[in-house]
């Protein structure tokens, strides 16, 4: 089986824009890689159902989206003056593109039109500040669905994950939950099969344990650490993706250069069961083959590859590859 892996990338150095290459999920090797679209550092990327992509956009000094149809050719930009985003997703239900801009602190909603490009709908301005010395501002950094279908945003300069409902294209705040002071909420993701978030906090390199009871509605049920006890250094923590069947959780460590991996307990507590190096400097994202067999773990400073074998009973990894070269690399998206 083979599956068709996205690189999103920096521009900064050598890199072109978004890469695709061939992912052999049996033997776990990388191969073909091609220059698939030229762009500006698109660091993060989405594909819908009609395959067209949507990433990290920018035309001169303005930053946004960017929309392409299912051969890779640009649809259109939607810019402003300043930063582009620096995370997008889908809604297929309500023909929506959703992006968080990390620099200006902004939740932004935009349509999808029949041929797949976008004009922008809404967009929200968050305010606030931390403790930390990188939370002087607000800084979004995820914007996604819930199970129920609400917008869940992460928002690193404030430590806060908030909800909206979306009416009309309308984002209309519905809750607020605030992780640990100075965390640095970064990405979350949800259980299929209990009402339970796993957040990932980049500042305090930690995964706090939500119960997610609807409506945007978080309570605390545990926080543990994404490092070992040892370990003296810098470090900032990256991705965090949930194994199919909920019963494994991976992140990883910016720094100590690590995948983390989690048992999810019976109560969807974690239990750290390995700590296992990315043969990599700053691995940025990671992420699973479509079958859940390979673990992808994409590096932004030592322009490689690593993929790893996945146990689906254990969770456990083991190295298959960390020579695969693609440049600047910062996001990871598997073809559906």
């Amino acid at each position: 089986m083979q599956d068709i892996v996205y690189f999103g990338t920096y521009t900064r150095r050598d890199s072109k824009g978004i890469y695709k290459a061939t992912l052999d999920t049996e033997t776990g090797q990388l191969s073909d890689l091609i220059e698939y679209i030229k762009e500006p550092s698109p660091t993060y990327l989405t594909i819908d159902n009609q395959k067209h992509l949507y990433s990290v956009g920018a035309v001169k000094s303005e930053g946004g989206v960017a929309a392409f149809n299912a051969n890779g050719q640009l649809l259109n930009h939607v810019v402003e003056e300043g930063a582009p985003l620096c995370y997008v997703s889908v809604d297929e239900e309500r023909d929506l593109v959703y992006g968080a801009n990390y620099h200006k602190g902004q939740v932004l909603a935009y349509t999808r039109h029949e041929d797949g490009s976008l004009s922008l709908s809404d967009k929200v301005q968050h305010v606030g500040f931390g403790p930390h010395e990188n939370q002087a501002s607000p800084h979004v950094h995820f914007a996604d669905l819930t199970p129920d279908k609400f917008l869940v945003t992460c928002d690193l300069g404030t430590d806060s994950v908030t909800t909206y409902d979306i009416v009309d294209g309308k984002l209309i705040k519905v809750n607020n939950y605030q992780s640990a002071p100075g965390s640095g909420a970064r990405h979350i993701v949800f259980q299929k099969t209990n009402k339970i978030a796993y957040l990932i906090c980049e500042l305090n390199s930690t995964i706090e344990v939500l119960i997610y009871d609807g409506v945007g509605d978080f309570s605390l049920l545990q926080t543990i650490s994404t490092l070992p006890e040892d370990y003296v250094g810098f470090n900032g923590t990256a991705a965090i993706r949930l194994s199919a069947d909920d019963k494994f959780l991976y992140a990883s460590n910016r720094g100590h250069d690590s995948i983390v991996v989690y048992k999810c307990l019976g109560d969807s507590t974690l239990e750290k069961i390995q700590t296992i190096s990315t043969s990599g400097k700053t691995p940025r994202d990671i992420n699973l083959s479509s079958d859940g067999k390979i673990v992808v773990a994409a590096h932004q400073d030592s322009d490689n590859v690593t993929t790893f074998a996945r146990d689906e009973a254990t969770g456990l990894l083991t190295e298959i590859q960390h020579d695969f070269k693609v440049p600047e690399t910062v996001c990871v998206y598997v073809e559906k």
